[in-house]
């Protein structure tokens, strides 16, 4: 058995792989009491007045206790994040990083906006939302109840995850996430290749971090 989930743990790309062993042991430390999430949420006051700046990076970790909503996000987190890492993404960890760098950093500056202490949820809808953009036409099986088109998921989801929590809190960070999301995409998708004609600064991984992660030599 440890084999198997070993084979199964090295076969996820490497962004995604660490984004997800970092959120299960948050979780993990939260449910041992090691921490408590009073330790980990984001406040620009407690963050930078308070010079705690740990926050700013713990506040897209914590899915929230072990629950059927932590299984929820994190399931399907992980799926479309793998499977945009392992299509556009492929041998380019060092721009997949960068990519959800500046979301994380656009969902800092927002979260005053819409109130929330956690990021993990809406920056976990990035990939999803950017995945289903570059996918317009494959079909998606919600659980064997209905079938959509993947431009539609994201809203489905943010659907599931409101009835889920039986609270609008939850589809807001979730939203908040889907904006952000487009944003990425047309940044990457449209304007960069439609308006721009190339690469930009926004669009490909600065050279230090390429090296950094082994991308280039």
């Amino acid at each position: 058995m440890p084999v198997g989930i070993e084979a199964w743990v090295t076969q996820i790309p490497p962004v995604t792989r660490a984004w997800l062993a970092l959120s299960v042991l948050t979780s993990l430390a939260v449910q041992c009491q090691l921490v408590t999430p009073l330790q980990l949420y984001f406040s620009f006051k407690a963050a930078f007045t308070n010079m705690q700046p740990w926050r700013a990076f713990t506040t897209f970790f914590y899915f929230g206790s072990i629950s059927l909503d932590f299984v929820f996000h994190m399931f399907f987190f992980m799926r479309y994040s793998r499977m945009l890492e392992e299509s556009s993404f492929a041998n380019k960890k060092a721009d997949y990083f960068w990519m959800l760098l500046q979301c994380a950093l656009m969902l800092l500056a927002l979260s005053p906006l819409v109130n929330l202490p956690f990021l993990s949820s809406p920056l976990a809808f990035v990939p999803i939302y950017l995945w289903s953009r570059r996918h317009p036409s494959t079909p998606i099986s919600l659980f064997g109840l209905v079938t959509i088109t993947a431009p539609y998921l994201p809203l489905a989801l943010v659907g599931l995850a409101w009835m889920l929590n039986g609270t609008w809190r939850a589809a807001a960070g979730d939203l908040l996430g889907c904006a952000v999301g487009h944003v990425a995409w047309f940044v990457r998708d449209v304007w960069t290749r439609e308006m721009v004609g190339g690469p930009t600064v926004f669009s490909e991984a600065p050279e230090t971090l390429k090296r950094l992660l082994g991308d280039i030599d």
